[in-house]
């Protein structure tokens, strides 16, 4: 953004700046020279979300959510602004103005004083039977042929008047809900925070127990389903354990399987038993076969037949034992045979100390020892089976018992958490029912002092905000003005350079002879000042190549290209340089007199190729009857006439017709070695321009624009 040329828009505008602010202040003050005087009021309503000491458990709040702690206050400020709040304020206010005009906070209004005595009663009665059932005060109450919406809008206790001057608030985070309220009568800003508090915690207070009612009689309706479930459930499991006779399924079944486990460990040590004599008994049957002669010797007959006849007595002693379900009288017995068995065998022993047949007699005493033990192995083996066999029956009449056990208990069991859990929901609601959140009034509103006037603030803010309105659409205007007022505009908006810019000139009688030689007017002085620069620049441009023909064109026609040439002639002209100029509207003054240089055409120019020269300043008109330059010859003669023209001039410019006229522009440009465009101030680039803009500046020997009629600060 062109931060100088906004400072001169600014600059054109600063009347309206400054008048336009400081009219809004003159009347705002005439405005609110009689504003009424303003009393607030303040109460403040403690809740005890986050005061420890109204807590019931100490430190319960400590660890409180920041957020639903803002939640809540935010809930019950929403609340205390609800229609049906503020209906029921609107009650008492119109009540109290209508039962009490004595002490009425405001004049009566005009529907006011058009009731009459039996009508105001009237309107008295139904606003008190709506404050009762507190119903929402609303636009179609005005279906009452008393209006009585109306009624207290006219008198500004509606909800959406009072609001205007309402503030409910929470200060800093603290406890407390803060009502403010400001208005002309101290009474009244003290009436409507004080009645509005006292209403809203009334109000809040019923409904949340209301709710917390509700929320119970469901809660104890589901405990008590749950209680009877939990019941049923319970009673079930009891029948069936009574029905199937099991008492502790688990440890009866655990109690049975040790037992089975015993006797299986009873059976396999048994067994193991018995292949061990058994394998000893082999043993001695063999060596009682391999070496019969050297057991030969001794008397042993009787004692044999008697160890025999006790064996016997012992097999039948021990098949008593295991068929008499192992009496101790039967163990007694066969011990006593044992040890009879055992002093006949020691005697035997004795008997041969030096018998060949002791030796004998010992192995054959522990055979029958070794199949005692055998015999009474096998008998046990058997009692096991049987018992194992019983033992078994017993557990797998126990298996179906689990299962279905395990579903009653399993059953109950969730039945009883179900009503576990609704017991403590239940406690829980009840508690927070006695403790629940209290509102109460820790301070009432009182009338207060008038508060300080705001008239010099609403003068301040009309001139301020008039004044920014005005800058504002100042600044508006200037972003949406596109056009071209300076060198640095017209470089951004042609992507080109800017070799100079001429100053517009007000005088009509616009002659270069008599610019040039005024030297008392600024306007004239300037234009030669800056026309000497351009010069500067386009003989610079000259001076490369040797070049001596200059094409000055524009966008459109009157933008003032002709004057640049003529103008250009004339300065080249006084350097002393003998100057052509063809074609061009304005009339140059040769330099060294007042008369204007008589006519001649570049048509006849080219085709008699004689040209009469004049001092410094000749020129040659162009036909406008002609519409294509290239129709007069070819290219090559139209550079032959050329070249003969630069043998005799200094300075060839050329009044190349507008880019407008592309078709007679583009041929005259072929001719020329230097270009340059001029463009006129104060107007904008239309989008149909940029094609031309483009093609001049990619047009070889191009050196850049001239803005002309700029205005000068």
């Amino acid at each position: 953004m062109d931060i100088k040329a906004f400072l001169k828009l600014l600059n054109k505008y600063k009347w309206i700046l400054v008048l336009v602010p400081l009219t809004a202040a003159v009347i705002t003050y005439f405005l609110v020279r009689k504003l009424p005087k303003e009393y607030a009021s303040e109460a403040q309503i403690a809740t005890g979300i986050v005061d420890q000491s109204k807590q019931v458990v100490v430190g319960s709040n400590q660890n409180a959510d920041y957020f639903k702690v803002n939640q809540q206050f935010a809930n019950i400020i929403e609340r205390m602004k609800m229609q049906r709040i503020m209906s029921i304020l609107s009650y008492h206010l119109i009540l109290h103005d209508l039962e009490n005009p004595k002490t009425a906070f405001k004049s009566y209004s005009k529907i006011i004083d058009s009731l009459g005595s039996a009508n105001l009663q009237e309107v008295i009665r139904i606003y008190r039977e709506k404050l009762l059932k507190k119903e929402v005060l609303a636009v179609g109450d005005n279906q009452n042929k008393f209006k009585l919406y109306d009624i207290v809008s006219s008198m500004g206790y509606d909800g959406e008047s009072i609001q205007k001057k309402l503030n409910i608030y929470r200060p800093d985070n603290s406890d407390f809900i803060n009502v403010y309220f400001a208005s002309v009568n101290p009474q009244l800003s003290s009436f409507v925070v004080n009645t509005l508090s006292a209403e809203f915690i009334n109000n809040y207070g019923q409904d949340v127990n209301a709710n917390q009612n509700n929320s119970i009689e469901l809660l104890d309706s589901l405990l008590k389903k749950k209680e009877v479930a939990m019941n049923q459930k319970t009673a079930a499991l009891k029948e069936f354990k009574m029905k199937n006779g099991v008492l502790n399924l688990d440890k009866q079944s655990e109690m049975v399987y040790s037992q089975i486990s015993q006797n299986e460990e009873r059976k396999a040590q048994a067994i193991r038993d018995i292949q061990s004599n058994q394998r000893a008994i082999a043993d001695i049957n063999a060596k009682l076969r391999g070496n019969g002669d050297a057991f030969m010797g001794g008397n042993t007959t009787g004692d044999n037949k008697t160890i025999v006849s006790l064996k016997n007595q012992l097999k039948i002693a021990n098949d008593a034992y295991i068929d008499g379900n192992f009496k101790l009288s039967d163990k007694k017995k066969i011990d006593s045979i044992s040890r009879l068995i055992d002093r006949v065998s020691a005697r035997i022993s004795d008997n041969n100390v030096t018998d060949p047949q002791a030796s004998k007699q010992g192995l054959i005493q522990q055979k029958l020892a070794l199949e005692t033990t055998v015999s009474q192995a096998q008998g046990s083996i058997r009692s096991i089976d049987n018992e194992l066999s019983m033992l078994k029956a017993k557990y797998n009449t126990m298996v179906p018992f689990d299962a279905g056990i395990q579903n009653y208990e399993r059953d109950a069991e969730l039945a009883t958490k179900d009503y576990m859990t609704s017991l403590d929901t239940y406690n829980q609601n009840k508690t927070q029912q006695n403790v629940a959140l209290k509102l109460q009034i820790a301070q009432v509103g009182l009338p207060g002092l008038a508060l300080s006037s705001k008239k010099v603030m609403y003068i301040a803010l009309a001139g301020i905000s008039s004044f920014f309105i005005c800058f504002f659409s100042v600044f508006i205007l200037f972003l949406l003005d596109h056009t071209i007022n300076n060198r640095h505009q017209l470089a951004s908006a042609t992507k080109s350079p800017v070799l100079g810019h001429l100053n517009y000139i007000e005088n009509t009688d616009r002659n270069i002879r008599n610019i040039w030689k005024d030297n008392k007017d600024e306007e004239y002085s300037t234009f030669k000042d800056l026309l000497r620069s351009l010069r500067f620049e386009v003989a610079e441009a000259f001076a490369k190549d040797g070049k001596k023909i200059l094409g000055v064109t524009s966008l459109e026609e009157n933008e003032g290209k002709s004057f640049i040439a003529g103008s250009l002639v004339y300065s080249f002209a006084m350097m002393g340089n003998k100057v052509l100029l063809i074609g061009g509207e304005t009339k140059v003054p040769m330099s060294d007199s007042k008369e204007i240089a008589m006519r001649q055409d570049f048509q006849s120019f080219l085709v008699k190729r004689e040209i009469q020269i004049e001092d410094l300043i000749t020129v040659l008109n162009k036909n406008d009857a002609s519409s294509s330059l290239l129709e007069m010859q070819n290219v090559n003669s139209l550079k032959k006439g050329f070249e003969v023209l630069k043998e005799q001039f200094d300075v060839i410019v050329i009044d190349v017709d507008s880019l407008k006229e592309i078709n007679k522009a583009k041929e005259w440009l072929l001719f020329t070695e230097v270009n340059i465009a001029v463009f006129e101030a104060g107007r904008a680039v239309a989008d149909e321009e940029k094609e031309l803009i483009k093609y001049i500046r990619e047009k070889p020997g191009f050196i850049g624009w001239v803005l002309n009629k700029a205005k000068l600060a």
